[in-house]
């Protein structure tokens, strides 16, 4: 895959930060954009390039440059990562916790979303991954169906997840915003997207076929990568 020079240049500077999911910049005290690991254009025709443009550049880039300006006043938050502020969002300062809940939220969420799509990828997953979700929900096809319900019936903005609890087991849940698992204990290891902005340009009001169509996008890999640091 080529990529176009302006991805060319931003995946070379961040790509070692991205590999972690959650960048931060030369400062060490503020929270950076990662880079995609893949073009804009790399998930069409599931996902269009310029919503991918427009998630990425904008979308995340605003959630970062807000909880950086949230945090500026609190010195021994800066540097968090911020996994840690949202699963100990109710012990933060009164006056940051929404900030870090929608924003910090967003920021680790999108992070993640970015990793566990990719071109040329969807299909099942493999191993020990792929038991556990045929023992859990009674094989894929209804992991897929309960998962798919769980973001389209979503109200309003929000994700649907597969995320393991602390008991090591999984679970289908759904939030609203930016609300993260992380905040009830659990850890995400894969999730959509289903605020309008992730796919109004090419779907429209037609959630249900933008979430029928990212499937082809999930990649199994780095889920089961993440399925295995959760059960440690």
């Amino acid at each position: 895959m080529i990529l176009d020079r302006r991805n060319f240049l931003t995946t070379s500077l961040g790509l070692a930060a991205a590999a972690t999911g959650f960048a931060k910049s030369a400062s060490a005290a503020d929270y950076s954009l990662p880079a995609l690991p893949y073009d804009f254009k790399a998930l069409e025709p599931h996902i269009d390039a310029r919503t991918m443009e427009i998630h990425h550049d904008k979308h995340h880039a605003t959630y970062i440059k807000n909880l950086n300006d949230a945090l500026k006043p609190h010195s021994a938050l800066q540097g968090k990562p911020v996994e840690e502020l949202l699963k100990n969002l109710k012990d933060l300062p009164t006056a940051v916790q929404m900030v870090v809940r929608n924003n910090g939220g967003g920021h680790y969420n999108h992070s993640l979303f970015w990793t566990i799509m990719g071109p040329d990828a969807g299909g099942k997953p493999t191993g020990k991954l792929a038991e556990a979700i045929s023992s859990t929900f009674n094989g894929f096809d209804a992991f897929k169906t309960q998962l798919s319900d769980a973001a389209v019936k979503r109200f309003g903005s929000g994700w649907g997840w597969l995320s393991v609890g602390k008991d090591g087991k999984l679970a289908i849940t759904s939030s609203p915003n930016q609300d993260s698992p992380l905040m009830d204990g659990s850890t995400p290891i894969l999730g959509v997207d289903v605020w309008e902005h992730a796919y109004y340009l090419k779907y429209q009001n037609k959630r249900v076929d933008y979430v029928a169509a990212w499937w082809n996008t999930v990649n199994w890999a780095e889920v089961a990568k993440r399925y295995d640091s959760a059960r440690g």
